[in-house]
């Protein structure tokens, strides 16, 4: 049995791995950069985020830190970042499909990545309090240059995890 997005059931672990590789690459980028002081994102705020979303229905916060907290929500912040990462994973190979599987290229792989600093930027950042584009933070342009940056590794995580797998795969 087909998806209609153009790859098979059998598809499904080397799209999520692609996905959950490229997540873990751009950990590791956010573990450097915090090793050398600067400021990353602390995913208990994105588990808080999900959790009022989930149990309360709520979308929009003033400052998602002043919020209460909600059980468990550093691992759904984790949760959250790595099916995130899942999806845009599928998302990349149901535009390429999965030819591009079996051999990545780079250029599309940078390109959905630098696309996904749309999540953070109009959706993630005024859902939690900073505003469109991190605008109520005292340093805007500084946090999107970094969430663009985060995001570009990831797609070239995309990447890496996609030619990791056609490499184990031949």
């Amino acid at each position: 049995m087909a998806f209609s997005m153009g790859f098979q059931w059998q598809d499904i672990p080397q799209v999520l791995s692609i996905g959950v590789g490229a997540t873990a690459v751009m950990d590791a980028w956010l573990l450097l950069l915090k090793r050398l002081g600067v400021p990353t994102l602390n995913f208990a705020f994105i588990g808080r985020w999900m959790g009022h979303l989930l149990l309360r229905g709520q979308f929009a916060h003033t400052a998602i830190a002043k919020a209460p907290p909600i059980p468990g929500e550093r691992a759904w912040g984790w949760l959250t970042h790595y099916a995130t990462g899942a999806g845009f994973a599928t998302a990349l190979v149901a535009i390429k499909g999965m030819d591009w599987v079996h051999s990545p290229s780079l250029v599309p792989a940078l390109a959905l990545g630098v696309g996904t600093v749309a999540a953070p930027l109009l959706v993630m950042q005024p859902a939690m309090g900073s505003g469109f584009a991190a605008s109520r933070t005292p340093t805007p342009l500084k946090n999107c240059l970094r969430s663009l940056a985060n995001h570009t590794v990831f797609g070239f995580g995309l990447y890496l995890s996609a030619l990791a797998i056609a490499l184990i795969s031949r």
